[in-house]
């Protein structure tokens, strides 16, 4: 039976990624005990880590093992005179520009008084009515609304997930108020940099891995938004490649060392 090991960081959110990190599992196959949820403090004073202590689930087999397996392909031995290996097949996979996405249209005005109004109406209704909701159209052209209160970690949930569905429904109250694409984001205690930061850390570790150890790692289900960042994070790295998998919600990053003469 594997021993537990013991992790802090700055958030509980941080510690299970770095004990993802660290174990080479996802979070469905990670047992934990949190030993210290962690708080900020007063002004940075008094600020406690979040502890944890993590092991694999016992049931499970590695990650990188059930990821390898590729179905065996029975071929006449006669093929096989002229050409042993069939390079070709390995070749890395070719990294991909980014798809470009649909060009913006101009947020009206009406568009964000209706996005404004539905956000505090259903602040009110989760009882949170002392929320200040202030928007701005950023620099790429899209509506940027940010909420301001006390208990904003309820509107943020679990891995930002509360957040992301409120962002949904508000992106689809802004696309009827007008003709053209409306892109809305929502954001609260700088969550959305702090998430980034954190899969683009999480990006860095799992690469070192995969050239250290060799073998391939999927990373846990994420939404779109998260999977960018991953690839983005890796997109100038050589000596990985990455790409993603599964059927959303479940949808995942694979990333595979790019095996050329270098790293053989």
């Amino acid at each position: 039976m594997e021993d537990y090991i013991t992790l802090s960081a700055k958030t509980l959110d941080d510690a299970i990624t770095e004990a993802l990190v660290q174990l080479g599992v996802t979070s469905d196959r990670l047992d934990y005990i949190v030993v210290e949820k962690g708080s900020e403090g007063f002004l940075g004073i008094g600020r406690k880590q979040a502890v944890i202590k993590a092991r694999r689930k016992q049931e499970e087999k590695p990650v990188e093992e059930v990821v390898k397996e590729e179905p065996k392909v029975e071929e006449p031995v006669k093929e096989y005179s002229h050409a042993r290996k069939p390079a070709r097949e390995e070749k890395p996979e070719v990294k991909s520009a980014p798809k470009k996405e649909a060009e913006l249209a101009k947020v009206e005005p009406q568009t964000i008084e209706t996005c404004e109004k539905f956000i505090y109406d259903v602040m009110n209704a989760m009882g949170m009515e002392d929320v200040k909701v202030t928007s701005a159209v950023d620099e790429e052209g899209a509506l940027s609304i940010n909420m301001e209160g006390s208990n904003m970690g309820i509107l943020i949930g679990k891995r930002g997930q509360t957040l992301d569905s409120l962002q949904y429904l508000t992106n689809r109250v802004a696309n009827k108020m007008q003709d053209g694409y409306v892109r809305v984001k929502l954001d609260t205690e700088d969550y959305r940099r702090r998430r980034k930061e954190t899969l683009e850390n999480l990006a860095k570790n799992i690469a070192s891995k995969v050239k250290r150890t060799r073998k391939t790692v999927s990373l846990e289900p994420m939404n779109p938004y998260e999977r960018r960042i991953i690839h983005s994070a890796l997109q100038s790295d050589p000596a990985v490649s990455t790409h993603s998998e599964g059927e959303e919600p479940y949808r995942r990053v694979v990333v595979t060392l790019v095996r050329n003469r270098n790293n053989r």
